[in-house]
């Protein structure tokens, strides 16, 4: 029997090989990884979408030292729904604490608290999550579609949309570039 890994609170790292043009490129930070399957928000994928303009549409005002935030991809599932990266200590009615450092709510009222500039220090709104059914995430790993590393929050939240991946792949102590360099040459 395969010895399960739970990686929660891990980093996927999308192998250059990756052809799901959801995850091409892609860094995901694993939430909750059970028997039941496992669930992720892509943490490097801003779209086309300001706070302020999501903050707007859903009748919020946004203090203006967040204006410039961007809203992120968070995956192919339930795009119409947010769901937001934080740090602690705050709890709102959905919110799953990944470890005691980083905490995903999916209600409205951590929004709210961002709006009143109340909310979460750090935090990161992407609309979607990428979701895998069970057994499907440690198959694909399997077939070398993802590398995995601990997370580190500061990734996350501290660094620009752009240096994340690379950021987690120092973690894994590989140099990005070289690993992509490799999959274009035969």
């Amino acid at each position: 029997m395969m010895e399960t890994v739970n990686l929660t609170h891990n980093f996927l790292i999308a192998m250059p090989g990756m052809v799901d043009p959801n995850f091409h490129g892609s860094l995901t930070y694993i939430c909750d990884h059970s028997e039941q399957g496992a669930l992720g928000v892509v943490v490097n994928r801003p779209i086309d979408l300001d706070l302020s303009t999501l903050f707007d549409q859903i009748g919020l005002t946004l203090p203006e030292h967040l204006r410039d935030k961007i809203v992120y991809f968070g995956g192919p599932v339930q795009t119409e729904r947010g769901f937001v990266l934080h740090t602690p200590p705050h709890t709102f009615s959905s919110t799953l604490t990944v470890k005691d450092i980083v905490s995903l709510t999916t209600s409205k009222d951590v929004l709210e608290a961002v709006s009143q500039d109340v909310g979460p220090e750090k935090f990161m709104v992407s609309l979607g999550y990428a979701g895998w059914a069970a057994g499907q995430l440690e198959e694909e790993i399997k077939q070398n579609a993802w590398l995995s590393v601990a997370a580190d929050p500061q990734v996350i939240f501290d660094l620009t949309p752009e240096e994340r991946l690379p950021a987690a792949m120092k973690l894994l102590g590989i140099d990005f570039a070289s690993l992509s360099d490799e999959a274009g040459h035969a």
